[in-house]
């Protein structure tokens, strides 16, 4: 109704005719920032004649302009195409908030609510099986919901509109501290009118002290958001880094998912821009490559750990996922069901020189899900952070896989650079009531004979707390090894692929050797070239 929208917008503006008045104009809007370049990246052919995009580098993060929040809200609120509706639980109707406060909000909002009771919101969304609201469950179900109504009520009268519904269920900190913050926000949104939508979807962990400020990250957020939508689409990369605007150190992303007809990016690859421009120490995907949250899956479970290169993966690394996750299970008596193995990427390990190959990442984890793995990306250089993260969802028991010669040097490190009396503390991160170290054993350097935790050469200042942990089970040896394997080394395996030369197939597994040939994976050449002389 064009007389109801005239008013309306008049009466948030503070205009005639519609417009903001020009205060709000000159307090908050400026000329949008220059549409950084597009991602360049290189077509070939991958699995089943489909194309697979590999990244070769984003340019001119540093030619983003960084805007205020209330500029962003202004600057989509005066796109006279962006219409949408904005449902809330938790934390208050911050993001909405914005918009309203800013003027013109009439353009943009169709409709606001918070169906902040329960019952009344079970009425709406439909109950939840787990009995949980903060979940990303219930996010796709606000998103369905409201974007089902909006579309159906809406796309007759506006067919040049593109329709978003932002969505958010938050519990922040409370009174009594129990609840440290965290939340989900989803963006369904249209980049064409009339086509089909996408959907951005985070969790968030909120880092402030306070219930008020808390709320007023999210509401930044939220923001943040639904202007990348909108002006970052076309480079996913800067869609990332801008979530953090007039944000660091006040909240953590801590997982990602951007899907639709108009985006082909790689999610692995949006979950390490998390941990490499720090919005994240860490994160996961499933074997599929989609992000997943440990608060859906983890949560009272049992978890083991192994890190690793993983470049790439070989019969060692199968072996080791395989004989050291079946001992953690049946020495703990755990229930297949409610325990799961993670391998570990860190950014130390993929970021070998100055700058991190995000190809090489992607091979990497591309050979991890062939062979079934849930894959976690960290900034984490110590494993009392990875504990210190698990703990946050109750997970336990935890086992670390670790080699025989990263353990030397683990206890070799806190034993030298703790020799101020905190010892037992520097100890103490790793080797908690709940936290086990399977050591897989390694050849001794010039002989054929086994090196394990029982022999492994300990610093002799330390043998008495060392031997400690092996008589408590603390430090544990992996038994059922294949030994004939343990002269393959990944750097080796490395080389041989990239040069070219033949039998490294012997050295990894099946599945492994398939994909490295048939998308030319590490420096795979794709043609051998045969000289008669």
């Amino acid at each position: 109704m064009p007389g109801w929208r005239d008013g309306e917008r008049q009466h948030q503006g503070g205009g005639a005719a519609g417009m903001p008045d020009k205060s709000a104009f000159s307090r908050f809007f400026a000329p949008a920032a220059p549409r950084p370049e597009k991602m360049k990246v290189r077509k070939k052919k991958g699995r089943a004649g489909k194309r697979s995009f590999w990244p070769l580098q984003l340019e001119n993060h540093a030619m983003r302009q960084l805007l205020e929040t209330e500029q962003k809200a202004l600057e989509i609120n005066l796109e006279p195409s962006i219409y949408g509706t904005f449902a809330e639980i938790g934390a208050g109707q911050e993001v909405a908030r914005h918009f309203f406060q800013v003027g013109a909000a009439a353009g943009t909002i169709a409709k606001t609510m918070s169906a902040y009771d329960k019952v009344y919101s079970d009425q709406i969304y439909g109950a939840e099986p787990s009995g949980r609201y903060v979940t990303e469950n219930r996010i796709h179900r606000m998103l369905d919901h409201e974007y089902g109504l909006m579309v159906d009520r809406l796309s007759h009268d506006r067919p040049d509109t593109n329709f978003f519904v932002f969505a958010d269920t938050v519990a922040a900190i409370n009174y009594s501290r129990t609840i440290r913050g965290n939340g989900w926000l989803g963006l369904r949104f249209q980049l064409n009118p009339g086509k089909g939508s996408n959907d951005l979807l985070l969790h968030v962990r909120m880092l402030d002290n306070d219930n008020q400020l808390q709320q007023q990250a999210i509401g930044i957020l939220g923001v943040n958001m639904i202007y990348a939508a909108y002006r970052y689409h076309d480079t996913p990369e800067d869609m990332v880094i801008s979530l953090l605007d007039g944000l660091k150190g006040r909240v953590a992303v801590d997982m990602i998912v951007l899907e639709g007809p108009d985006f082909t990016v790689d999610n692995r690859l949006l979950s390490l821009w998390l941990v490499k421009h720090g919005l994240t120490d860490i994160t996961m995907f499933d074997p599929r490559g989609r992000s997943i949250h440990p608060s859906e899956f983890l949560y009272r479970k049992s978890v083991m750990v192994v890190r690793g290169s993983f470049r790439p993966a070989t019969l060692v690394n199968e072996d080791m996922l395989r004989t050291a996750y079946k001992q953690f299970r049946d020495s703990n008596q755990l229930d297949p069901a409610k325990s799961f193995l993670l391998t570990e990427l860190t950014l130390d390990n993929l970021q070998e020189s100055a700058k991190l190959n995000e190809r090489d990442f992607l091979h990497r984890a591309t050979l991890l899900n062939a062979l079934g793995q849930t894959v976690i990306i960290s900034n984490y250089k110590r494993y009392g952070d990875l504990i210190e993260y698990l703990s946050l969802y109750k997970v336990a028991p935890v086992g670390i896989v670790v080699g025989v010669n990263e353990l030397l040097e683990l206890i070799s490190r806190k034993y030298y650079h703790n020799q101020d009396g905190r010892l037992l503390e520097a100890f103490g991160e790793i080797f908690t009531r709940n936290v086990k170290i399977y050591v897989y054993p390694a050849q001794q350097e010039g002989s054929e004979d086994l090196m394990t935790a029982q022999n492994v050469p300990i610093p002799e200042g330390v043998k008495f707390l060392y031997k400690h942990l092996l008589d408590s089970g603390q430090i544990i040896d992996i038994e059922d090894f294949k030994a004939e394997n343990l002269h393959i080394y990944s750097r080796q395996v490395l080389e041989m692929i990239q040069g070219g030369e033949d039998g490294w197939e012997k050295m990894v597994p099946e599945q492994v050797a398939r994909l490295v040939k048939k998308e030319c994976l590490f420096g795979y050449p794709s043609e051998k070239i045969a000289f008669d002389y």
